[in-house]
């Protein structure tokens, strides 16, 4: 499908890893449906620099956590919300896309709403709004001239106050993560077939790391007291690898930290089990079949402001989708290694919690479902849609 005689211009804004993955997809997605007649700018990972975007600058200066710990970073944060406006002005793109991360990219939205532009402006995720701050759904149609979701009941909470929306499909359906190869992963590190790999996944932001890391870390200590046999695998990411690599080098236990994308989905599917920061890649360990549980916390006065705020029963997305807690969810004074642990032996042992969650994942993947066209797809054609108008 080509919609323009000329290669079109656009702008994308991720900035965060899970936002990279997604900018990616689309990139190629786009480039399919152009015949390679688009060009690329903006702001992204290493995946969208693979794909031709030149990122403005490094985001992992905005991979921050809570909303405690946002407050030093803040100057920092506002010079690169006007580096981004002045750039767009400055490329004057056909369509701009701010992928996931709301509260940079609603800022970047407003300022550039600000400058009359008439530059079209979507937003690719939609903000939690069933979760909590229901009130910016009456207000986004201000800044965002169209919303794709990842969700199916996402629309309903948008389009009564005048925003355009469309669901398209979660794009973690289109992930490579299922089709991992074990095998080759245990041959590429030398890891013996009696060994028991367990996937280790604190997160991909600096405070999620500072935060969790060391919780995980305690358990897997505990874990191999109890079964020699284990084997840990923390795949992370080029944001937070450096600081993983220094929490992991004196914990006294052997983990191997990878960070490719091939090495991350083949320790998926070679792992036993998962011990997981709540996220896309929980939704992930789903999608792979992986058992798992979910812990997270933050600093006490961002969690306090969380409970404020937060208006749902659980954090966990397969959870909330089948409206049943099937991922266990250790948050706040839960996460530490003695619940995890308890957790883990259940799952290990095929009692009760993996039966829920074998049978659960099954559902989630159904409700996410799989159409004629990957979700990437389906963002890229309505993007597209909205340029032609």
């Amino acid at each position: 499908m080509t919609i323009s005689d000329r290669k079109l211009k656009i702008y994308l804004v991720a900035g965060e890893p899970s936002g990279d993955a997604l900018g990616a997809r689309l990139m190629r997605a786009m480039k399919k449906k152009t015949n390679g007649n688009v060009e690329f700018f903006g702001l992204g990972g290493d995946l969208m620099a693979g794909e031709g975007i030149k990122p403005l600058f490094d985001i992992s200066d905005l991979a921050i956590m809570g909303l405690a710990e946002i407050i030093p970073s803040i100057p920092k944060v506002l010079r690169h919300i006007k580096e981004t406006v002045d750039d767009i002005i400055r490329v004057q793109p056909d369509v701009v896309v701010t992928i996931d991360s709301w509260s940079f990219a609603s800022r970047v939205q407003k300022a550039l709403r600000k400058k009359k532009t008439g530059i079209p402006q979507v937003h690719y995720v939609a903000p939690q709004v069933w979760a909590w701050k229901k009130k910016r759904a009456k207000t986004m149609y201000k800044y965002v001239d169209h919303l794709l979701t990842l969700l199916p009941q996402e629309p309903k909470y948008f389009t009564p106050y005048h925003l355009p929306t469309t669901f398209v499909g979660h794009p973690v359906i289109e992930s490579n993560v299922t089709k991992g190869d074990a095998q080759a992963f245990r041959q590429k590190y030398a890891i013996a077939p009696e060994k028991r790999i367990i996937a280790v996944l604190p997160g991909s932001r600096h405070n999620e790391v500072a935060c969790l890391l060391p919780v995980f870390l305690e358990t897997a200590k505990q874990m191999h007291q109890m079964d020699e046999n284990f084997c840990f695998v923390i795949p992370t990411v080029q944001t937070v690898a450096k600081r993983v690599k220094e929490m992991v080098k004196d914990c006294g236990v052997d983990i191997l930290v990878v960070e490719t994308e091939e090495d991350r989905h083949n320790a998926f599917v070679a792992s036993e089990a998962a011990i997981a920061a709540s996220g896309t890649v929980a939704l992930e360990l789903t999608i792979a079949n992986i058992p798992h549980i979910v812990a997270y916390k933050v600093s006490p006065m961002s969690a306090m402001l969380v409970k404020h705020f937060l208006h749902i029963q659980f954090v966990n997305l397969s959870n909330i989708l089948l409206g049943r807690e099937i991922i266990p969810e250790l948050l706040q004074e839960r996460c530490i290694p003695v619940n995890i642990l308890s957790y883990m032996k259940n799952i290990l042992s095929h009692g009760d919690w993996y039966d829920k969650q074998m049978e659960g994942f099954e559902k989630v993947r159904r409700i996410l479902g799989m159409g004629e066209q990957t979700p990437s797809e389906n963002a890229a054609d309505a993007i597209f849609k909205l340029i032609k108008k």
